[in-house]
């Protein structure tokens, strides 16, 4: 049976988030408290960094995959760069109801999640330090999964990319990039009508019950080396159907 070791980034962006230690207690734990850095993408970078070194030392058994569970997406960025320094070139399938694609010149909120997978695909946003080793993520092997909530820039971006886009029903093995993969899932993909909470809801969409089938056929494929899952909701509202989702998602 392959081995699976579990990490907690108790985080959104740059917030120490202490209730997301419930939905994994026996984890391997990135710093909690603060982060240090004069401004706040020098404070991402600071944990971005520390999560890439988590992950290479948790990876350091062959055959073991990884679990990652956090506050936002961003932390992405750490858990692509550990992969590609523990020797693995990865592809990513993205779940999340938004596109992620913004830059900092195109987003009108400034909101840095909304940039995580075009920061996966080489965006450096100015006063972010990549983490060690990090490189672009080529956007041919990049899939966008369930996004239904996309802004025009984001739009245009992805319509001139190699990124290929499918609905959380219709992923099949068609649609997943070959080599080794990084399944990372916003759980705001969910139909937020099931899962209130949310930060940023999105209704309609799929059940919990498709992102998990759609999720299992990812993991079907035995590629998988890392599973990252960002709990997005705010953390007063603690969803008992996202922590079900948590449990269901890191059984599978």
């Amino acid at each position: 049976m392959r081995a699976v070791a579990t990490l907690l980034v108790p985080y959104h962006l740059d917030e120490h988030l202490p209730p997301i230690a419930a939905l994994v207690p026996d984890a391997d734990v990135v710093m909690s408290g603060s982060m240090p850095g004069d401004t706040a993408w020098a404070r991402y970078a600071a944990l971005h960094e520390r999560v890439a070194g988590h992950v290479v030392e948790l990876l350091g058994a062959p055959g073991t995959r990884l679990d990652v569970v956090t506050g936002d997406c961003l932390v992405a960025a750490g858990t692509v760069a550990g992969l590609q320094r523990a020797g693995h070139d990865v592809a990513v399938l993205w779940f999340d109801a938004h596109g992620d694609a913004h830059t900092v010149e195109s987003s009108t909120s400034g909101y840095p999640g909304g940039m995580s997978l075009r920061i996966v695909a080489g965006h450096r946003p100015p006063g972010w330090s990549a983490p060690a080793g990090l490189r672009p993520v080529d956007e041919s092997r990049l899939v966008l999964v369930g996004a239904r909530d996309v802004d025009p820039p984001e739009v245009e971006y992805l319509s001139g990319s190699a990124i290929r886009q499918v609905g959380v029903e219709e992923l099949d093995d068609d649609a997943i990039p070959d080599g080794p993969l990084l399944l990372h899932i916003d759980l705001d993909v969910v139909d937020s009508a099931a899962l209130p909470g949310l930060r940023y809801p999105v209704t309609p969409g799929p059940s919990p019950a498709d992102v998990v089938a759609a999720a299992r056929r990812v993991l079907a494929t035995g590629r998988v080396v890392a599973l990252e899952l960002a709990a997005t909701w705010f953390p007063i509202a603690d969803p008992p159907a996202g922590r079900a989702l948590v449990d269901e998602l890191l059984a599978s």
